[in-house]
């Protein structure tokens, strides 16, 4: 079972998505002998099996479906959750921001139901490691299983404690937090990171933005940025192309830094009084 089917055919084990009538979508996973039922009809998963993705296939019924590889940003909005998952516009700005690709080294602060740490783990490829680390025991195993759904797990070294006493890892290429207090782990995030290393939080408040701008000057991370993604859907109809009615507007606050070494010069001291005055 695994979200990466390289095969234009549709397999026992792939994850699947089934678009009906209204843009109506279900995920499933193609097993033999398995059947599929839905208001709209029953469909064997045996008849889906060996289909060409992007099919048009009928229930029993007679009522129409698509058999399509879902995308990533399916996936993560039908994730099984206990918390509030990241929208599918903040990962990917995220990822491609924080430059995570094959083989880099990455680090999570605050799993969750692990939507991020999917993100994560399907980015970095076969040869990349995620170390996700949380706190809360029920939220880490439901994280496991939704990893394990989408056959990712084995890309993720899941560790469950806090972050207090550090990270185990060194030269970690990427770091992100997620959690409520990002600024009282900066030195341990700065620990962790390999020179020049990627830092990304998310925050819903301005509050807790400032707090978080004062530790990352204090522990001397540069090339600090604040923004936010909003992203507006229009209605895809030539005669009457405008803004749908509504839309993913401010779902948090990002902020990137990277990890440098300071330099004893007058730069650095002036660092130290832009840190001073904003903690005045």
């Amino acid at each position: 079972m695994s979200i990466i089917a390289t095969s234009s055919i549709a397999r026992a084990g792939d994850i699947a998505q089934l678009v009906g009538l209204r843009h109506k979508h279900f995920i499933l996973t193609l097993t033999e002998g398995a059947k599929f039922e839905t208001h709209r009809g029953v469909l064997l998963h045996d008849d889906l099996i060996g289909k060409p993705w992007g099919t048009q296939v009928f229930s029993h019924m007679g009522s129409p479906f698509f058999l399509l590889q879902p995308s990533l940003a399916d996936l993560l909005n039908e994730l099984p959750r206990a918390t509030q998952i990241l929208y599918p516009k903040d990962i990917g700005f995220i990822l491609v921001t924080m430059g995570v690709g094959p083989g880099k080294k990455v680090i999570e602060a605050g799993t969750g139901s692990g939507s991020m740490t999917i993100a994560l783990a399907y980015m970095i490829g076969a040869e990349g490691r995620v170390h996700s680390y949380e706190i809360k025991p029920d939220a880490q195993n439901l994280a496991k299983k939704n990893l394990e759904r989408v056959g990712l797990a084995s890309r993720v070294d899941f560790k469950l404690r806090d972050i207090q006493g550090g990270f185990d890892e060194t030269d970690a290429d990427a770091l992100f937090l997620d959690l409520p207090n990002p600024f009282d782990y900066i030195p341990q995030v700065r620990a962790a990171l390999k020179p020049g290393g990627f830092l990304c939080s998310l925050l819903p408040t301005v509050n807790q933005v400032e707090k978080l701008l004062v530790a990352l000057r204090r522990e001397h991370f540069a090339f600090i940025e604040v923004c936010e993604v909003l992203v507006r859907y229009y209605q895809a109809e030539p005669s009457r192309l405008r803004p749908t009615d509504r839309m993913v507007a401010h779902t948090g606050f990002l902020i990137f830094a990277r990890r440098i070494e300071p330099s004893e010069d007058e730069r650095g001291k002036e660092l130290d009084e832009e840190i001073g005055a904003a903690n005045s």
